[in-house]
């Protein structure tokens, strides 16, 4: 039978595939029509980068962390980010269908679990390079302060959130007694970059929220004058900002990272064809945007950076017309934490910034910092939809009411 004689209908698409139409009540079908597709597409695209990444990085730390035994094989590292890609991006879409009530409900008890996870580390973490900020479970160990951020972020937006309702409320001193809690239990770890991390996303949430110019200013003085007891009286933090700004010391990490650089030019050696990237400490998660820089070039860096780049602002566009303090707040925290935190990651392997063991968001290798940023990211997808179950939302409109 030749394709003239076929029927019309022979070649439309099954039903099962075809997208939900607008009218679709069912929650995948409300979903699809709400979700921000354009920012879901470049979270996609940066988690596909950083499959690559580890793909490329993953023989240079197979090589340096399997010692003489070699217990790990070159894609040992590749096989893991799959793993953690297949488990993270289903959290991720769950949590992002999540309404924005629920979503605020699961942000607040997580909160209070993870902090309590947090309070828990010194008593009964696991350590690694002279630092204590893992729980271990029986095949797993995760990092409670890469949880609680996305967490604490939503709770303070709530908390300022109030202030809109009832000016008299204290929540914002609220927010800073619960900010001054977690950072004290970040030093203990000690995780200074991770504090000062989320110290800068408080600010900026609490500027948002309309804290006083005086009341800012106090709160510099204070930050400036917390930085200089930390550099007179915490010795890691001294060694690594005196590295810094010197230059002397062991300087062997960030020395072998512009080596990288410095080897790729713009557009790298090629795929697995790099060779400075087996000298570096830690190729697969802290340094694994030198590893890009050498394989693929500065061209590739400045693509990846620029998804980082067009995520926040994606974000920041949504939230020109929100009308809900709470998810003006909460979904502004969550883009800059993000954004910061790749900001840090690439100015450390660029030695813009003191070296400092913070991943790249959706490249660097790892199953906690993977989960925990799909479950941010969930919650940012989730705050940034046209959301019909929210009653508030000036996009009601668009979708016809309830």
């Amino acid at each position: 039978m030749n394709s003239a004689t076929l029927p019309r209908n022979s070649f439309r698409t099954p039903a099962w595939a075809q997208p939900p139409t607008r009218g679709d009540q069912s929650r995948f079908g409300r979903w699809f029509w709400t979700i921000d597709k354009l920012l879901l597409t470049f979270v996609f695209i940066l988690i596909g980068c950083g499959v690559i990444a580890v793909a490329a990085a993953s023989p240079a730390a197979a090589q340096r962390l399997s010692g003489p035994g070699f217990k790990y094989g070159d894609l040992y590292f590749f096989k893991r980010q799959i793993f953690w890609v297949l488990t993270g991006v289903p959290v991720m879409l769950a949590v992002s269908m999540l309404p924005v009530a629920w979503a605020k409900r699961a942000a607040l008890l997580g909160t209070v679990a993870f902090l309590a996870a947090l309070a828990l580390v010194p008593l009964i973490g696991a350590g690694a390079n002279g630092a204590v900020r893992w729980i271990a479970l029986p095949g797993f160990q995760f990092q409670p302060s890469e949880f609680l951020k996305p967490m604490f972020v939503v709770t303070t937006a709530w908390l300022l959130a109030l202030r809109f309702e009832d000016s008299r409320m204290p929540t914002m001193q609220v927010s800073f007694g619960l900010l001054c809690v977690i950072a004290a239990l970040l030093v203990k770890q000690p995780d200074f970059g991770q504090t000062a991390l989320i110290v800068a996303v408080w600010l900026a949430q609490a500027v948002l929220a309309g804290m006083s110019l005086w009341m800012l200013g106090v709160l510099a003085v204070a930050v400036t004058a917390a930085a200089g007891a930390a550099y007179l009286f915490a010795d890691h933090f001294t060694q690594r900002i005196d590295k810094f700004l010197t230059g002397g010391g062991d300087t062997y990490q960030i020395d072998k990272a512009l080596d990288c650089f410095r080897a790729g030019r713009l557009f790298g050696v090629g795929p697995g064809e790099g060779v400075m990237k087996f000298r570096l400490p830690e190729p697969h998660t802290d340094y694994i945007f030198s590893v890009i820089g050498e394989e693929f070039g500065m061209i590739a860096c400045l693509v990846i950076a620029g998804l980082y780049i067009a995520i926040v602002v994606r974000v920041f566009l949504i939230m020109l017309d929100e009308e809900d303090p709470f998810v003006f707040l909460a979904a502004s925290g969550l883009a800059i934490e993000f954004g910061l935190q790749a900001s840090i990651n690439m100015a450390v392997n660029l030695k813009l910034l003191p070296s400092k063991g913070m991943t790249l968001p959706f490249i660097s290798h790892g199953g906690s910092s993977f989960l925990a940023l799909s479950l941010g990211m969930g919650l940012l997808l989730a705050l940034t939809r046209r959301n019909p179950f929210l009653k508030s939302s000036p996009y009601v409109e668009r979708w016809g009411g309830r």
